[in-house]
């Protein structure tokens, strides 16, 4: 594994750890409306973003087809708004584990998704590796109680998940990292908006108290801007298919975070599915294998998601972060 494989890895496992470590932060907003929490979690991570964006943003969005401006689009309603919509969801009529499970699965879809996009075969290593690492969150989390339409929404979680992943891939290249993070939080805010008002009408924003307000900071600033700039960096790094392996991270720091809140506890079964998922990432992204001298792959070479170059010719030096 190269130094530039290596930040890649380490920043998608950063921004997973955040992720899986912020389900706390979720469980003190049940009182809240959820849609319009949304628009302040992302409305505020957008205005944190923006002046971090990079010089020319103004220009790079400009620059953008009207096809792109969709994929925006669907990446914010899918990935961020429908993804959390979907898991809200699921939790009605379905124990939490059961989404976790699907969203689990989530590196199998992208290992095979993304090559198959881009016409060629799924990486024998990264397929492998994330077989491994569904696995792991499966027996990190368990299987609880459900019904057709928990398993339903569920199934729209996982969707949400692969499309946050896969529907950035042809947008990092152009907007870079930050810009990316900024614009879908944007685009997110506005599309939480039109949610929360068509669900709660006049009350889908209220004045947060002290735990709501810190638990909303806490997803703005950590999860949101910390987060996402880490995961696009990421996978800017090292690929689509690569950096999803490390969603299974997610679980396992909500496992082992869930002691110290009191809401769970890390045994046999936790131990035992976190080694199976440190295993499979550790497999799919490389980290078994020798980097060969003199050939470290450039970060361009890696964006598209199957480690092979790109065909624009685009220079590591191009790529905006």
């Amino acid at each position: 594994m190269n130094a530039t494989t290596a930040r890649g890895a380490l920043l998608a496992a950063f921004a997973c750890v955040l992720v899986g470590g912020s389900f706390t932060a979720n469980s003190v907003l049940a009182d809240y409306p959820y849609a319009g929490g949304q628009f302040l979690r992302y409305g505020l991570a957008c205005l944190l973003l923006v002046p971090w964006a990079g010089k020319g943003a103004a220009g790079r969005l400009r620059a953008l087809a009207p096809r792109q401006w969709v994929r925006l689009a669907l990446l914010a309603a899918v990935g961020m708004v429908g993804f959390n919509l979907a898991v809200i969801a699921a939790e009605r009529t379905a124990e939490p584990a059961v989404p976790g499970v699907f969203v689990g699965c989530a590196p199998v879809v992208v290992a095979v998704l993304v090559p198959l996009l881009d016409g060629s075969r799924p990486g024998q290593a990264v397929l492998y590796g994330a077989l491994l690492v569904a696995v792991g969150a499966f027996t990190v989390q368990g299987w609880g109680r459900t019904n057709g339409a928990g398993i339903a929404f569920s199934v729209c979680a996982l969707a949400g998940e692969v499309g946050f992943a896969v529907l950035a891939v042809p947008v990092l290249l152009p907007l870079g990292p930050r810009l990316l993070s900024a614009t879908v939080c944007a685009v997110a805010a506005l599309e939480s908006a039109v949610v929360a008002v068509a669900s709660d009408g006049t009350g889908w924003l209220r004045r947060p108290d002290g735990v709501e307000a810190a638990a909303l900071l806490w997803q703005a600033v950590v999860v949101t801007v910390v987060g996402f700039v880490c995961w696009y960096m990421g996978m800017q790094r090292i690929g689509a298919e690569r950096a999803t392996l490390f969603s299974g991270l997610i679980p396992v720091a909500a496992a082992c975070t869930a002691p110290l809140v009191g809401t769970g506890s890390y045994g046999l079964a936790q131990a035992a599915g976190s080694a199976l998922v440190c295993l499979g990432v550790a497999l799919g992204s490389g980290a078994l294998t020798r980097a060969e001298s003199g050939r470290a792959t450039p970060p361009a070479a890696s964006f598209r998601g199957n480690g092979r170059p790109q065909r624009r010719g685009y220079a590591a030096s191009d790529m905006p972060e």
